[in-house]
């Protein structure tokens, strides 16, 4: 039992990283990234279409991944 969660740990880590990384950039442009996004401090834009279903399939893959996590901390506990 403790394999299997084992490699489905790993497994939601990959697509976990995956997932992140086919987040769309926040970042405008260079003068963006090097004042730290200053000109769009009180922009706050709902997130729609791909962006969305991203940001939600991130969040589920995070709580699935501390979920196995607490779960196999808790079985090498007993």
């Amino acid at each position: 039992m403790t394999n299997i969660l084992t490699v489905a740990l790993l497994v939601v880590g990959f697509l976990l990283i995956v997932a992140v990384m086919m987040q769309p950039s926040k970042q405008q442009d260079a003068l963006s990234a090097l004042s730290g996004g200053a000109a769009d401090l009180f922009t706050e834009r709902k997130s729609r279409g791909f962006e969305a279903i991203m940001r939600r399939i991130t969040v589920v893959l995070g709580a699935v991944w501390f979920l196995l996590g607490f779960i196999l901390m808790y079985m090498s506990a007993h």
